[in-house]
């Protein structure tokens, strides 16, 4: 069975919401880690407002080794309307986005992400389909923005690895329990 892991940038206090705004000192073991992360992909769940924003910026970006990565996986985008942007493996899910992923994660393939959709992530993490949680945490404290771990029930995860980089960032993966 393929795992769903959520990688998501938050910082100390949570928030994942817009890290352009508060996130700095981007290194090479984060740089390492987000591309372990993604070697092990080959799909991606998004939620319409990260969709709209992405692909109007990846498909000419050239901020490697993710561009080429968001630019050519599977994409699927939970939206009950049809896409307003054209953008390369894009495929709208219209219906129950648990059921979906439960489905997607029983075919072959590899890992499936979700990467810096906050709505997607709590409502996958509340319906129990997260494997995993891969968090990269800043050293700072963004003070509002939408955090990632509000309105969730209580869940259990347990440590696989912690790293702090050089700029002092916690590399911060847990898995699901149950």
């Amino acid at each position: 069975m393929r795992k769903v892991v959520v990688y998501e940038l938050l910082s100390l206090d949570g928030v994942a919401e817009k890290p352009e705004g508060w996130f700095a000192g981007w290194d090479e073991a984060m740089e390492a880690n987000l591309g372990a992360v993604i070697a092990a992909q080959d799909a991606v769940i998004l939620g319409r407002r990260s969709y709209e924003e992405w692909a109007g910026f990846w498909p000419g970006s050239d901020f490697e080794p993710f561009a080429t990565f968001i630019n050519g996986v599977a994409k699927y985008v939970a939206t009950s309307a049809p896409l307003d942007r054209n953008w390369a493996n894009a495929t709208a899910i219209d219906g129950d986005l648990a059921g979906f992923v439960r489905d997607l994660r029983n075919q072959p393939g590899a890992d499936i992400g979700v990467h810096a959709s906050i709505s997607v992530a709590q409502a996958l993490l509340a319906a129990g389909v997260v494997d995993e949680l891969r968090l990269v945490i800043a050293p700072v404290i963004a003070g509002s923005g939408r955090r990632l771990l509000d309105g969730l029930p209580a869940i259990r995860i347990e440590p696989i690895r912690t790293t702090t980089t050089p700029a002092g960032h916690l590399l911060a993966n847990y898995r699901v329990i149950g």
